[in-house]
């Protein structure tokens, strides 16, 4: 409302701020509102036992300090944020497990992509359905739809692809590889199910989890 007015009167016209306010239907008190919220302070009482604790134990979260103090976890952690007090957790070793590759396919059956995502299935409810693509050609190879989104899930859509593809499970000649976003859930509690189906060593079948590629769970969701 301010600028309007000194736009007007940049042009030659004089307008109160209570012809303004009149016009727009606007209480001049708003107009003229400034906000006079105080910045956060925090309770000595509440910080000096706080600071004493993880002065002798700075492993202690805030979790484990409010426990011990006996004081609300969610009054702590906001004097752990309030002061500064909040330890990050670093991590330790080597990152990630599976080194990180471009997933770059020059020919079909060289690399294929696993992808699980939820559909709405009417009065079944949320469905989970896993897809199986070949990167190169773009090409649905084996789906399964299912309520639950577990290992027999994705496995009946890989013996769909391979069925799909060699006509028959046990006969995958040359390795291909298999990426996944979902890690280690895929082939979980079921791997030489799967090798002996295929026929193929866990060499043949390699797996790369969570490289960050185009044919990421966002492109099966599409």
């Amino acid at each position: 409302m301010v600028s309007l007015q000194q736009g007007l009167r940049a042009d030659g016209f004089d307008v109160s701020m209570a012809q303004l306010c009149h016009w727009f239907g606007v209480a001049r008190r708003t107009v003229y509102y400034r906000s006079t919220k105080a910045s956060p302070k925090v309770q000595e009482a509440l910080s000096v036992p706080v600071k004493a604790l993880i002065e002798a134990e700075p492993s202690f979260g805030y979790r484990t300090v409010a426990g011990l103090l006996g004081m609300n976890k969610n009054t702590v952690q906001r004097i752990f944020q309030l002061k500064g007090w909040q330890v990050r957790k670093r991590p330790i070793g080597q990152r990630p497990r599976i080194q990180a590759l471009p997933s770059v396919a020059s020919r079909p059956d060289e690399r294929w992509s696993t992808g699980l995502c939820r559909v709405w299935g009417g009065k079944d409810g949320w469905l989970s359905l896993a897809l199986v693509i070949d990167c190169h050609t773009r090409e649905l190879l084996g789906w399964h739809l299912s309520r639950s989104g577990k290992a027999s899930t994705a496995a009946g859509a890989l013996e769909q692809a391979l069925i799909s593809r060699f006509g028959t499970l046990g006969k995958v000649n040359t390795s291909f590889l298999l990426r996944s976003d979902n890690g280690l859930v895929l082939p979980a509690g079921n791997t030489p199910a799967w090798s002996a189906a295929m026929a193929c060593s866990k060499s043949s079948l390699r797996r790369i989890a969570r490289s960050r590629t185009a044919w990421s769970s966002g492109s099966f969701a599409r």
